[in-house]
């Protein structure tokens, strides 16, 4: 089941995916040979995490078939966004917006930096 059909927040990031097990890593990965993969790493205590993922509902105008993105939990899954930051070779941040391609990181932002505007110039 994916995270936003819960009901806990707008309906226009139904697609993407809770990223709750360290497998998904392999999974993710794998996938992002194929079609552009994205992370975004929230911090469910932090007022500028719930601000940027606020503007990421207001405005996402992408679809599962431009852009898989899983969600990260990363208070909740401490360990999994310590294994992004290991095995993606990225600097662990919160909030964060990592997009992948061919199983590398060809994108990141963190806190302000992440926008729907930055998110759509970096997969065209």
């Amino acid at each position: 089941m994916s995270f936003w059909s819960r009901g806990r927040t707008p309906n226009i990031l139904k697609d993407w995916q809770v990223l709750d097990k360290m497998e998904q890593l392999d999974t993710l990965a794998a996938e992002s040979q194929s079609q552009t993969v994205a992370i975004f790493k929230h911090s469910t205590t932090c007022g500028i995490s719930h601000m940027v993922k606020d503007g990421l509902e207001q405005s996402w105008s992408l679809g599962p078939n431009d852009l898989k993105v899983y969600y990260l939990d990363l208070l909740a899954h401490r360990d999994i966004s310590n294994e992004v930051a290991k095995r993606f070779k990225v600097v662990h941040q919160s909030p964060q917006f990592i997009i992948l391609k061919n199983g590398k990181v060809s994108f990141q932002a963190s806190h302000h930096s992440i926008s729907n505007g930055a998110i759509e110039r970096a997969i065209r």
